[in-house]
C-alpha cells in the first residue's frame, strides 16, 4: 500500500489534536482545577460530575469517522466525546453541554453521557453498556428500508462483548444484512476490572466471525492502519455487503472516570501502554513523508488548544437553562397532571 500523503495524515492528526485537547481541558475543569490552557475550574465554570475520558484512544474515532458521510449515522457509548468530534459536532456546543449550560448541543440536559448532535448523524452517546449497539442495529435498519446508501458506525467498547444486546445486535444486523460498522473500542478496561480474564475466547472478533460477520483486529493505537482497516470495512457496508466489525485494540490511559487515580492498575503496564501514544506515533509518522511540514502541524496543535480555550471560556459565561426547559423534551403523559 503506497504511503498516505501528508495532507491527509495531517488532517487525521489534526482530528486526534482536538479530541486529546478537549478531553484535557474536560479533565481538569470536571476537577475543578486549571486546565493546561489556563482556564480555572472554578464554581461557576466547571464540569459538574465525573467525566469518561477517551485520552488515549484517539485513533480510533480519527480513523473510522474519516470514511463516514454526514448523512451517515454514529452511536456512541459512555466514553464518547472523541466519536461525537470525529463525526462533526461542534466543539464549542460540546463543552458548553458539559457546562450544563443552555448553549450545548443538548440545551445542557444531556451532559456528558448522553451528548448528541443529530444534525451531523451522531445519535447520542450512552450511560448503558452495550445500549447504543441495537440502537444502531434500529437506525441501520431504517437506512436500508429508506433505499439510502447511508451507514451506521456502532462504537462500543470490550466490556459490551459480555452483554445480551452484543450478540442480538450482531445477530439482527446480520440476518437481514444491515448496512452497520461495529467498531470494538477494547481499551482492555471494563470499569476497574481488566477485560481479558472475563471475556471466553478469542474476543469480539471471533464472535462476529461464528455470525458470518466479517470481522478484523487492528493496532488502534496506529491511526494509519486503523483508517486503511475501517475504509475498506466501511465500503464493503456501503455496498450492501451486510455488516462488518472492526476491533481496535487500543489502551484507557486515565481511569474509568476523570477523578479516578487508577491504582488498581499495575504502573508498569500504563507506562508501556504510553509508549505506544496514537499521537505521538502519528506525528512521526507525518513528520517522515514528503511534503510534511512541521511548522503546519505546530499550527494544527496550537489551532487545537484556541479552539478549546475559547470554548472553555464560552462555556463558562454561557447562561443555565431556564427551568421551563425541564419540560420540554420530554414524552407527554396526558392531561398535565405531571406537572
Amino acid at each position: 500500500m503506497p504511503p498516505m500523503p501528508a495532507p491527509q495524515l495531517l488532517a487525521l492528526l489534526r482530528t486526534m489534536l482536538r479530541i486529546r485537547a478537549f478531553e484535557n481541558a474536560a479533565e481538569a475543569a470536571s476537577q475543578g482545577g486549571v486546565s493546561a490552557f489556563g482556564q480555572a475550574g472554578g464554581a461557576g465554570a466547571r464540569v459538574r460530575g465525573p467525566l469518561h475520558l477517551s485520552t488515549g484512544q484517539e485513533a480510533v474515532p480519527a480513523g473510522v469517522c474519516a470514511h463516514l458521510r454526514r448523512d451517515d449515522y454514529l452511536t456512541s457509548t459512555h466514553r464518547g466525546h472523541g466519536h461525537t468530534l470525529a463525526k462533526g459536532a461542534d466543539l464549542g456546543a460540546m463543552m458548553a453541554e458539559l457546562f450544563g449550560k443552555a448553549s450545548g448541543c443538548n440545551g445542557g440536559k444531556g451532559g456528558s453521557m448522553h451528548i448528541a448532535d443529530f444534525s451531523v448523524g451522531m445519535l447520542g452517546a450512552n450511560g448503558v453498556v452495550a445500549a447504543g449497539m441495537p440502537i444502531a442495529v434500529g437506525a441501520a435498519h431504517a437506512q436500508k428500508l429508506q433505499g439510502r446508501d447511508a451507514i451506521t458506525a456502532c462504537f462500543f467498547g470490550d466490556g459490551a462483548v459480555n452483554r445480551g444486546p452484543f450478540l442480538e445486535a450482531l445477530n439482527w444486523a446480520q440476518v437481514f444484512r444491515l448496512p452497520v460498522l461495529f467498531v470494538c473500542e477494547d481499551n482492555r478496561w471494563s470499569a476497574t476490572t481488566a477485560s481479558a480474564p472475563m471475556i471466553a475466547g478469542d474476543g469480539a472478533a471471533a464472535r462476529a466471525a461464528s455470525l458470518g460477520i466479517g470481522a478484523q483486529p487492528v493496532d488502534g493505537n496506529d491511526v494509519l492502519a486503523v483508517h486503511a482497516a475501517a475504509g475498506a470495512l466501511a465500503a464493503q457496508v456501503r455496498a450492501g455487503q451486510g455488516p462488518r466489525l472492526l476491533h481496535a485494540l487500543t489502551y484507557r490511559v486515565k481511569g474509568h472516570v476523570s477523578v479516578d487515580p487508577a491504582a488498581y492498575r499495575d504502573a508498569g503496564e500504563l507506562a508501556a501502554a504510553l509508549e505506544t501514544d496514537p499521537i505521538a506515533r502519528a506525528r512521526a509518522a507525518y513528520l517522515a513523508l514528503p511534503g510534511a511540514s512541521a511548522a503546519a502541524l505546530a499550527a494544527a496543535e496550537a489551532e487545537a488548544a484556541a479552539e478549546v480555550q475559547a470554548a472553555l471560556a464560552a462555556a463558562g459565561a454561557a447562561p443555565w437553562p431556564d427551568a421551563e426547559a425541564a419540560f420540554s423534551d420530554v414524552q407527554t403523559t396526558g392531561a398535565g397532571q405531571w406537572r
